[in-house]
């Protein structure tokens, strides 16, 4: 009896270890900017589904997190390349938390989600400094090690490999 409740407590154990709390990554977030300087939200969706994405400053523990903005697609994402703009109506996309202003010496973080959290997307962060480097046609994103900025074409053909 006692074997068996050792071995109990050892799969259980196991279990809790292996298994995450977060959604499967399968998607991948990024920011560009216009020709005419708006901040663009950029989605590599790699094979399931992503709903919506919200922009945050990480607080002290995950409870404090402060949200800046927050959209929804009109319909789910499905694999390819999504962009919507964070500071002004667009089609397809409702804000429903409008951005706030952006400051400088803060850090924000972009991600994608589900409604359902089948799925998510690894996040992208950035300063208004790093914003400011950007120029259209490129993306930043969270690379295999850190932060990349890429021509959009390369971020469509690599970021599913690394994210």
């Amino acid at each position: 009896m006692v074997q068996r409740i050792v071995s109990a407590f050892a799969a259980c154990a196991a279990l809790a270890a292996t298994s995450g709390c977060t959604a499967p990554v399968d998607a991948v977030t990024g920011i560009s900017v216009t020709d005419d300087g708006h901040l663009l939200g950029v989605m590599m969706v790699c094979g399931h589904h992503i709903d919506g994405a919200t922009l945050y400053v990480a607080g002290a523990d995950a409870d404090k997190d402060v949200t800046v903005g927050s959209w929804d697609a009109a319909r789910s994402l499905k694999a390819g390349l999504a962009t919507w703009t964070l500071d002004a109506p667009v089609a397809d996309w409702t804000a429903t938390t409008s951005l706030k202003p952006l400051t400088a010496k803060t850090t924000y973080t972009l991600y994608g989600w589900t409604k359902d959290n089948s799925s998510s997307a690894n996040s992208v962060s950035f300063t208004l400094t790093d914003r400011d480097r950007l120029t259209p046609g490129t993306v930043r994103y969270e690379g295999d090690e850190s932060a990349v900025t890429v021509p959009v074409e390369e971020f469509r053909a690599r970021a599913c490999e690394e994210g």
